[in-house]
């Protein structure tokens, strides 16, 4: 199994998921970045207030790490009310999908995450619960069998997704409100790391602040885990304040580099162009050389590679550009 990447924006691990809910902002007011996504969620929440209703179903979707997971946490504390949370591979049949909605609310939120990868039976359950608010569901086997029909309250089903494109027609039809989040630019991410370092108690100059911003991925995630990384090396030089030097020396311990790009994502590119000039090849042919699966690669290492210009994609499978060759630092061939 490949190891755990520092600058991987998935998040599988419980104490870093401890840690995100000590930094996650609980109004969008605190909330940092995706200006016009909070702009609109604002409009949203405030008419759903003064009408007295329950909001719109809600879906996020967007590269891992970008903070779909507190947006939902926000909007429910907006809206004055509470948030069960699940994930799509959790909710396995249709019995566990009810046991979540039956602890509804008027108005309550229910989030899941990975919201692609319900199972096909446990979605069509779903259509019901979001259109009508109600759920027919059969209980008992054989001659004992019968359909239950469960009334439910007003809620509201936010939503998230790397993978927007996987979702039912009939699934994402059902959602009043859908947000894409895009990556951080520099200026949103040193605010974050900014203020992440005082919820650490720990103080950084404000070129460190940059230099962790410009090396972070576009993702918050990302920004707060080379955070404490350097923070560590900082505390062990007994500096008072997080320097622009010892995070660089950090950084290039850690093997991140100027663009972000770690070991992982340079042989992935060194890849590319030693066995197959540049592209293009094909996704399988390029999960099978660095040992992941299409879908992480699709979901985890293409976004930032894309977004960045390092590489393409075009019919004939990705190819990696003049950037990334001047990034690596190897010579690219003329074309003929």
């Amino acid at each position: 199994m490949p190891e755990k990447r520092i600058v991987d924006q998935t998040n599988n691990d419980e104490a870093e998921q401890a840690l995100e809910q000590t930094l996650r902002p609980r109004m969008l007011a605190e909330y940092i970045g995706q200006t016009q996504v909070k702009d609109e969620l604002k409009v949203y929440i405030a008419a759903a207030k003064k009408r007295d209703e329950a909001l719109d179903h809600v879906l996020l979707y967007g590269p891992p790490g970008l903070g779909k997971t507190t947006l939902a946490f926000v909007i429910a504390n907006e809206l004055g009310v509470n948030l069960k949370s699940s994930s799509g591979p959790a909710i396995a049949k249709a019995g566990d999908l009810l046991a979540l909605l039956t602890e509804l609310k008027p108005g309550d939120v229910l989030f899941i995450d990975e919201i692609h990868r319900l199972p096909k039976p446990v979605e069509e359950v779903l259509y019901s619960a979001m259109e009508d608010f109600y759920v027919d569901i059969v209980v008992g086997e054989g001659e004992t069998s019968h359909a239950v029909h469960v009334p439910l309250p007003p809620f509201t089903l936010i939503g998230a997704t790397t993978r927007a494109g996987q979702l039912s027609a009939p699934l994402r039809e059902r959602f009043g409100i859908i947000e894409h989040l895009q990556f951080y630019d520099f200026a949103e991410l040193r605010q974050i790391i900014l203020r992440s370092s005082k919820v650490f108690h720990s103080k950084i100059d404000p070129d460190a602040a940059t230099e962790l911003a410009r090396r972070s991925r576009g993702t918050p995630r990302v920004a707060n885990r080379l955070l404490k990384r350097v923070r560590d090396f900082a505390e062990v030089k007994g500096e008072q304040a997080i320097s622009l030097p010892t995070t660089q020396a950090a950084l290039t311990q850690l093997q991140v580099d100027d663009a972000g790009l770690d070991q992982t994502d340079r042989h992935l590119l060194k890849m590319i162009i030693e066995l197959y000039g540049g592209g293009p090849v094909g996704l399988k042919t390029i999960a099978a050389n660095i040992g992941e699966d299409m879908e992480t690669i699709q979901e985890v290492y293409e976004p930032y590679l894309l977004q960045n210009g390092f590489l393409i994609r075009t019919p004939r499978g990705r190819m990696v550009t003049a950037k990334t060759y001047r990034q690596l630092g190897i010579p690219q061939p003329k074309s003929e």
